[in-house]
């Protein structure tokens, strides 16, 4: 099976023993979801107050989840296209809270030859291995090969995220790192601090005005004393106290809390005192879009307004260095512009031109890069076959480097709100990443961000130890095994 399409295994291919699985995460749009799709009339499905107040319903339509992931697995993967499920016979142990982690994995335990069924045992387990579900299906496998193409996601009206997941099992495994936690002055601010803490990411210090970060923890009912308390009167002082934290060694990663994004930077980027290295600062989205089948990182929507080539080139850089250190063998860039050809009328498509040679002279490194593309060209391959382009990155883009941060905003805000992505997002460039949330960001994304800073820091920390030194701004790959 490669990213696009999707081989099955006959009758005569497969072994009693044979296994396959998935990882899905179950929230409450999936549940809602299932629950509209099934015509399902329990209003625990789709109504939260009803869900909390009683609960049954809303825990029956998590457990049909674990059915359905099992459906999937099989006429998905083992035996794939083609297999005819008979029967699915599933004893629930437990329930599925939202937000959830299901494992789930089948194994062939019979074969009838005489008319082609398997008989397989079916488990489902939560992201900690306790069993949430188990039984048997019988299927019927298919006596004929076939490779088919992977279902175009885009002619679906619900898709489900499930890219974050291998980015979190990478940095499970890591130490938590410790990080200066500017003014988390608000319930959403000190929840994803919390969140990514409890994870075992962070180790927080809360830099702000103490009464206040108090009286935030006390109506969310969440316990400080774990965690160092670092008292400022205001945001300002917030942001400096938390680089200042960063340039004395004693903090490795920074993440904003709930004062502005430019209070922030500002403390970030001041000449003498802030956490400037000799690269650009640039920042880039990494969005889990359902209709695409892969991470996809968009570089720069929030800081650079109107970057010259020199900025793009930096910019570029730190976007492919992010891709390797989240697992992208050799990252492909696209360069964005409103059309696929060189036009000195469009200055984006110069550009394009421009960067794609520096990286044939060696001033950009790490990624194969292509352009001008339009945005139809940079993600689908049918697109670019149509305009007779030939290009290893065309439809099959790691990253995409918008012209400038107008059309990245855009960009970035359509696929969150028209393409149901999530996105997680983090500042490049500085001495140390820098985790930027937003209020309106899910758990899954929040903690996607701060698993992104983890990785750069111990990227950051291994660079600088095989160098012997400490390098501002260093970034080597951590183990995070390659798509």
């Amino acid at each position: 099976m490669n990213g696009s399409r999707i081989e099955n295994r006959t009758y005569a291919e497969i072994r009693i023993g044979d296994t396959a699985s998935m990882t899905r995460t179950v929230d409450d749009d999936a549940v809602r979801t299932l629950a509209l799709l099934t015509d399902d009339a329990d209003p625990g499905r789709i109504d939260e107050e009803y869900a909390q107040r009683y609960g049954d319903g809303r825990l029956q339509a998590q457990r049909s989840w674990a059915g359905a992931l099992v459906s999937s697995v099989i006429t998905g993967q083992l035996p794939g296209p083609g297999a005819v499920e008979l029967s699915q016979q599933l004893r629930f142990l437990r329930p599925v809270p939202a937000g959830s982690t299901v494992n789930v994995r089948v194994t062939v335990v019979a074969m009838r030859d005489e008319d082609r069924v398997l008989t397989m045992e079916c488990e489902c387990t939560d992201g900690d291995g306790a069993m949430l579900a188990t039984g048997t299906a019988e299927v019927v496998a298919p006596a004929d090969k076939r490779i088919v193409a992977r279902p175009d996601h885009g002619t679906y009206a619900v898709q489900g995220h499930d890219k974050f997941e291998e980015l979190l099992a990478y940095v499970k495994p890591l130490p938590p790192v410790v990080t200066a936690v500017a003014h988390p002055c608000s319930e959403s601010a000190l929840q994803g601090v919390i969140e990514a803490a409890e994870a075992g990411m962070i180790t927080p210090i809360l830099v702000g005005p103490t009464a206040r970060i108090l009286a935030v923890a006390s109506a969310l009912q969440v316990d400080l004393s774990p965690y160092r308390l670092v008292d400022t009167p205001h945001s300002h002082a917030s942001a400096r106290a938390a680089v200042e934290l960063v340039r004395a060694g004693e903090a490795r990663m920074m993440m904003k809390g709930s004062l502005h994004t430019d209070e922030l930077l500002g403390a970030v980027v001041a000449r003498d005192t802030g956490l400037r290295t000799e690269r650009r600062l640039s920042h880039a989205f990494v969005f889990d879009v359902p209709t695409y089948h892969k991470p996809l990182i968009v570089t720069d929507a929030a800081i650079n307004i109107f970057p010259d080539l020199d900025a793009k080139r930096d910019i570029c850089q730190l976007a492919i260095e992010l891709a390797t250190v989240i697992g992208v063998e050799l990252p492909k860039v696209a360069i964005l512009s409103a059309v696929e050809t060189v036009n000195a009328k469009i200055p984006s498509t110069t550009d394009a031109a421009s960067l794609c040679k520096m990286a044939d002279r060696g001033q950009i490194t790490g990624g194969l890069l292509d352009g001008p593309l339009a945005m139809d060209n940079a993600i689908s391959r049918e697109a670019a076959a149509i305009k007779g382009i030939v290009s290893e990155v065309a439809g099959d883009a790691d990253i995409l480097l918008v012209p400038d941060l107008e059309a990245g905003n855009i960009l970035a805000k359509q696929l969150s709100f028209m393409a149901q992505a999530d996105a997680a997002g983090v500042v490049l460039g500085a001495r140390v990443p820098i985790v930027l949330t937003s209020r309106a960001d899910s758990v899954r994304a929040r903690l996607a961000s701060c698993a992104i800073a983890v990785l750069m820091a111990s990227a950051q920390s291994r660079g600088a130890a095989q160098a012997g030194v400490v390098q501002a701004g260093a970034v080597a790959t951590v183990a995070v095994p390659p798509r």
